[in-house]
């Protein structure tokens, strides 16, 4: 009966260290993850412009000397980087660009920088808030009635029905030339070609998310000269997009930088796939050049 009891007591001892240990395994989890909260501006802030502007935040599990950047977002775009700021709780004197509208969808979004646990990034988006730019809505206004007030005075030129033929021929001539030829830069900038896909289907999808360090990219990505992706804040997250290609001809997916920042150049990761196929290819961007893939459907 002793060995019984003996055995029974180091059987519940060890339910309890393993109990214990798996509780603080549970801890120590939860304390790695960190968490932004920003408490103004709130749904009731109405920013004025030109005046400066102040953010206040709150975190958990995040160091003073860790930084937060925060960007002004309208429509899931960035409008406006607000800054770089350490873990203090409180910045002042930001001064917001004249060229923001007055509208009622602005958000600011915060995230952390270079995160303890690169699987877990601290981030918080605040609710909507309005900013009144009343320069702009004159300015605005100003233009309106300048359009409704002013019109174009219309000439009448006789031509020569066979110089006009000559002048159409022409330019389809150049405009032909043009389809055949790959982009060569887009916004005054080189783009170099690295890889060329293929796939039998024209729907198609792309996932994107920062390759090496999260370090405060914001990229967008064109398909043929059009943005389907706008001003994005790459993090390890994974972003998703569907996007059909035109079978009549090559299509070029390229990245655009719209700044550098901590590690240039900026680099994505990306993924394409059509379900069936899936191709990975990483992809590097600055202010002077762009890289791209070339993407057929296959007949």
């Amino acid at each position: 009966m002793k060995t019984i009891s003996n055995l029974a007591f180091i059987g519940l001892f060890h339910i309890l260290v393993l109990s214990f240990a798996t509780v603080r395994a549970q801890n120590n989890q939860n304390q790695v993850k960190s968490a932004i909260t920003i408490d103004y501006p709130s749904n009731t802030t109405v920013w004025k412009i030109p005046e400066l502007v102040e953010l206040r935040w709150n975190t958990k599990n995040m160091d003073t000397t860790q930084s937060i950047r925060f960007f002004l977002a309208r429509n899931e775009m960035v409008v406006q980087e607000l800054g770089r700021f350490k873990n203090n709780g409180y910045a002042n004197g930001i001064k917001l660009a004249k060229n923001i509208n007055s509208g009622d969808a602005y958000q600011v979004v915060g995230i952390e920088l270079f995160p303890n646990n690169k699987y877990h990034i601290a981030k918080f988006a605040t609710p909507f808030f309005s900013i009144v730019n009343k320069e702009s809505d004159d300015r605005k206004r100003k233009q309106e009635l300048t359009n409704i007030v002013t019109q174009p005075r219309k000439r009448r030129k006789r031509k020569n029905i066979k110089e006009k033929k000559n002048i159409q021929l022409s330019e389809t001539k150049v405009a032909s030339k043009m389809e055949n030829n790959l982009r060569q830069e887009f916004d005054g900038r080189k783009i170099s070609y690295i890889k060329e896909l293929e796939f039998n289907t024209e729907e198609i999808t792309v996932k994107i998310w920062d390759h090496g360090i999260q370090d405060g990219d914001i990229v967008s990505i064109y398909l043929n000269g059009s943005p389907v992706v706008s001003k994005h804040y790459l993090t390890y997250q994974m972003r998703e997009f569907d996007i059909k290609l035109d079978p009549e001809k090559p299509n070029d997916l390229f990245l655009y930088a719209h700044n550098l920042g901590d590690a240039p150049p900026n680099t994505v990761s990306a993924e394409i796939t059509n379900g069936k196929k899936s191709n990975k290819i990483v992809l590097n961007s600055d202010l002077k050049s762009c890289e791209a893939v070339l993407i057929s459907v296959k007949k």
